[in-house]
């Protein structure tokens, strides 16, 4: 049987039932356009993930400082010699300790048996430039300055969730909080962090004020570098903290942008291409189901052509053809309808579409190949008929 007659008969196959061979090819469609539309939309969330990460997560550093026992590696002051680095957008210095991480606070003095006033709260002391370093605002009032530092004021800023605590929610009456048997002015309410989140649920005060609880030394330093500069910054930031004894600190840097880029974008892909795999298998059962049902119907057909002298490999060829047909059709369909879509949801996200071109070239072959394994079953079937059989 010529390759030219095969492909003929193969089309009129397709061709003789238009509605079904439509519905059919329906099936490679859709699964091929979910392949397509999946890994565009991933790659294209992607860069948008990964654009975020870069502004939030790669210009985020921070210095851990370990204890002494004898001078402090890093004074308070140390932040001043940082700032000024090229690169450093904002910096604080913190102290923390395990005898402040559960002290009593309460809102007032008085003993309310209807309401819980006191509550188990982290008390640490930080510089002036803790609200920009943690990426937040003040969401009430204002935080310390330099001024109540070197006043010792007994002043103190709560975190948004630790006001809720205390049911602290005015500022204008100046209320206190009770740190132990101290008193203590709150000034403001931090809030809106997007990073050191637990400072939501902690006390901060002064580090005048913070000797009454231990919290005499730096122990990590919170540093925002503009993008791209945190890796210079992240070697520099020791020797500016701690003159001479620079390699005892440890520093806890951002990985590089290129290796979050490729692991992001690796997971994000990895999940949408087993959602259009998904796709595709089902379209695949569906080409399998039509065609078998095709092979049932024209039973007389193969019987009537095997008797006039054609071989088992010409009828198993010419199904196998259709289904290929109709897969590659349904590829070529969905691999255009895949491209629209991606670059439609790019523009209503104002997004820059990412799409391989190796994928929408891939894709038609791949609906010709899923084509094929489907009809693999139906062909061997429609060949093994025996003349007599099928014309019985």
């Amino acid at each position: 049987m010529h390759v030219r007659d095969l492909m003929g008969e193969a089309v009129a196959g397709m061709l003789a039932r238009p509605m079904r061979s439509a519905l059919t090819t329906l099936g490679t469609v859709l699964g091929i356009t979910t392949l397509v539309v999946t890994l565009g939309v991933a790659a294209t969330a992607g860069n948008q993930i990964i654009g975020r990460f870069d502004a939030l997560v790669a210009t985020a550093i921070t210095v851990e400082v370990p204890e002494s026992e004898h001078t402090p590696l890093v004074e308070w002051d140390a932040i001043d010699r940082l700032t000024p680095l090229r690169g450093v957008e904002s910096a604080a210095a913190v102290a923390e300790s395990r005898d402040s991480s559960n002290l009593s606070v309460r809102s007032n003095d008085i003993v309310d048996p209807t309401r819980v006033t006191r509550q188990s709260l982290t008390v640490l002391a930080a510089t002036t430039g803790l609200p920009e370093a943690a990426r937040g605002r003040m969401v009430q009032g204002r935080f310390y300055d330099t001024g109540h530092i070197r006043r010792g004021d007994r002043v103190a800023v709560i975190g948004d969730q630790a006001a809720r605590a205390l049911g602290v929610t005015r500022l204008d009456r100046s209320p206190a909080i009770f740190i132990g048997k101290h008193a203590y002015t709150v000034i403001g309410i931090l809030g809106d962090l997007r990073r050191e989140r637990d400072l939501s649920t902690a006390v901060i005060v002064p580090p005048t004020a913070g000797r009454q609880f231990g919290l005499r030394d730096v122990t990590r330093v919170l540093v925002n570098t503009s993008l791209g500069a945190a890796g210079l910054i992240a070697g520099q930031a020791p020797a500016a903290l701690s003159p001479g004894n620079g390699d005892m600190l440890q520093v806890v840097a951002p990985p590089g942008p290129t290796r979050a880029r490729d692991q992001a974008q690796d997971d994000v892909n990895a999940l949408f291409l087993i959602l259009g795999l998904v796709s595709l298998v089902v379209g695949a059962v569906g080409i399998a189901n039509v065609t078998l049902v095709t092979v049932m119907e024209r039973v007389p057909e193969i019987g009537l052509r095997r008797a006039l002298g054609a071989a088992r490999r010409h009828i198993a060829a010419q199904f196998l053809l259709e289904s290929t047909l109709i897969g590659l059709t349904g590829g070529v369909i969905g691999a255009s309808l895949g491209v629209v879509t991606v670059v439609a949801v790019s523009a209503a996200k104002q997004w820059t579409p990412l799409l391989d071109v190796r994928l929408a070239i891939a894709a038609p072959i791949a609906g010709a190949v899923v084509g094929l394994l489907a009809g693999l079953y139906p062909a061997l079937r429609a060949a093994g008929m025996e003349p007599v059989d099928a014309l019985r």
